[in-house]
């Protein structure tokens, strides 16, 4: 079986939105290339998803998946104190701050969740390992719409279809998907991949 048609008729993960949003490139690397290991980040959260899982059944991940959607994926908490159930993303974080493609997740979860019981979950709380504090998103039309369209991207991509580079260079400093990506050397031998972004007329030998 090739790397394209592997994931020809898979549904997205939810947190592939988070990945695919942060940098499209690094994410076509990861799905298609087998070569490049786990993230440290990725490693980290698994270990402290399975440990926080056994502490007296207080995490209850639950697995959902919509064909409507073209979404599945774990949710790490469901809360259901208070009527609506609402979901819980856990990040590590080290800066003690969450992004907007960590927004696209919740709001990913919130969408699937809300498929499954049949009534609208409006709100979904992002928690920061590094800071113990956890963050209300309130999911806007807006959000459900930016899901839609990424997962529609998502479905489209395909082996050989490699992203431009990334708008900012330092998302690129200590990315997995370096030695594969070469951001320096794409930027000079195929400069419209570049074009509009940070890398726009960089060179192998300058640093990011």
């Amino acid at each position: 079986m090739t790397a394209e048609s592997s994931f020809k008729d898979e549904l997205v993960y939810v947190s592939a939105l988070n990945e695919f949003v942060y940098c499209p490139r690094r994410y076509y690397y990861q799905r298609f290339h087998d070569e490049i290991g786990e993230p440290y980040e990725l490693v980290d959260g698994r270990s402290k998803h399975d440990s926080a899982a056994k502490r007296g059944g207080w995490v209850q991940e639950q697995y959902f998946r919509s064909e409507e959607l073209g979404l599945h994926g774990k949710i790490d908490l469901v809360e259901t104190e208070g009527g609506t159930p609402t979901p819980v993303e856990r990040k590590r974080a080290e800066s003690g701050e969450y992004y907007p493609s960590d927004e696209l997740q919740i709001a990913g979860y919130c969408m699937l969740l809300e498929h499954a019981i049949g009534e609208p979950v409006n709100v979904g709380y992002i928690y920061l390992y590094s800071t113990d504090t956890r963050h209300p998103i309130r999911i806007t039309e807006d959000h459900r719409t930016a899901v839609r369209r990424v997962v529609k991207r998502i479905e489209q991509l395909s082996f050989g279809d490699v992203p431009p580079l990334v708008d900012t260079r330092s998302k690129c400093e200590a990315c997995s998907a370096r030695n594969y990506c070469m951001p320096a050397e794409t930027a000079m031998l195929a400069p419209d991949m570049a074009e509009g972004t940070e890398w726009e007329g960089a060179h192998p030998e300058e640093p990011s």
